[in-house]
């Protein structure tokens, strides 16, 4: 039972982290078109548009550095992971150009990196 609070709590900070993400990318010009997408094997936070480019957001909270920080836990196959629920995503719709962007939160400082990586890194 004491496992459910502590899912609960990083829950909890997840979607606070991704509300505040969003605020921020609306705050720069772009428009969450949907939260947390998920298929099997793959999960992005927030979709949004910039103009006519469809943008997959991956949102990364870190409440210390230990390990190389919230950039660093974006790994190789968390990005694969992103990517294929991008191409489900996009299966279906008309061509359109998207990118891969990361908002990193620590210590109440916000970093949003445009083009952080490509559908085929």
């Amino acid at each position: 039972m004491m496992q459910a609070k502590t899912d609960d709590t990083t829950t909890t900070r997840g979607r606070e982290a991704e509300a505040l993400a969003a605020r921020h990318l609306e705050g720069g010009g772009l428009r969450v078109i949907e939260r947390n997408f998920r298929v099997r094997g793959g999960e992005i936070d927030l979709i949004c548009r910039d103009g006519r480019t469809l943008v997959f957001v991956e949102v990364r909270q870190r409440s210390r550095n230990d390990f190389g920080g919230a950039g660093a836990s974006i790994t190789a196959p968390k990005r694969r992971r992103i990517v294929l629920a991008a191409r489900h995503y996009l299966a279906g719709k008309a061509d359109c150009d998207c990118r891969f962007d990361c908002v990193l939160i620590y210590g109440g400082q916000l970093e949003w990196i445009r083009n952080a990586f490509a559908a085929d890194d």
